[in-house]
């Protein structure tokens, strides 16, 4: 099976390359993708000096168009998402995900957030349908993607929801020891909050719209 990975980064710079090693590393990738979501802090750079493949936005647009544009770009079917800051990742939590997805019989699979730091486990716990980490084909993609520019941050909404509504069948994997960094200590407390609840407002628009 080849995999083509893709991963959003929106002024990642100081994190990204803890996603990307293990990435670079596995035998089980063909491709790694990043999309530098308008960034301004030298995220672009840091993803070129890990030799993988880099497409730059020259604005940000949101997660779900960064996804896309990644997309687009993808050779492979087989397509793993990841987030640009998560903080434990390793190798086998890497070969989890696709070997599950190896298997067959599964649609798509879920990483869950498993013991890494109380809040994004507890998060995770009570609404494991936002979790950015996936495992899915590009067909599958394709039939989600209606609107994705309206998406943003409710992508992986509307991806649970289509899933739940076709009979995807859907595996999750736990990541142990796996969390990322939160928003309020990215951006600062008060932009950290008004970006959270941005993003809270986009998976409720998903979780209330109409499939």
């Amino acid at each position: 099976m080849n995999v083509s990975v893709v991963v959003p980064a929106f002024n990642e710079a100081s994190r990204i390359g803890a996603v990307l090693r293990p990435l670079v590393y596995c035998p089980l990738i063909d491709e790694v993708i990043v999309v530098d979501d308008g960034s301004d802090d030298g995220t672009a750079d840091v993803a070129r000096a890990f030799g993988v493949k880099v497409v730059s936005l020259p604005e940000n647009r949101g997660k779900a168009v960064a996804l896309d544009r990644g997309i687009a770009q993808a050779r492979n079917e087989a397509l793993l998402f990841l987030d640009a800051d998560l903080v434990g990742l390793r190798g086998e939590h890497v070969e989890a995900l696709l070997r599950a997805y190896e298997r067959g019989g599964v649609d798509m699979v879920v990483g869950v957030f498993s013991s890494g730091r109380m809040n994004t486990d507890l998060a995770q716990k009570l609404n494991p349908f936002a979790s950015g980490q996936r495992v899915l084909s590009k067909t599958l993609w394709q039939r989600a993607k209606e609107n994705v520019h309206e998406m943003n941050y409710g992508i992986e909404i509307a991806l649970s929801r289509l899933a739940a509504k076709e009979g995807w069948e859907t595996e999750r994997v736990k990541l142990e020891g796996v969390t990322h960094i939160l928003k309020e200590e990215k951006r600062g407390f008060a932009k950290g909050v008004a970006d959270r609840l941005r993003m809270y407002g986009d998976m409720i628009k998903w979780l209330v719209k109409k499939v």
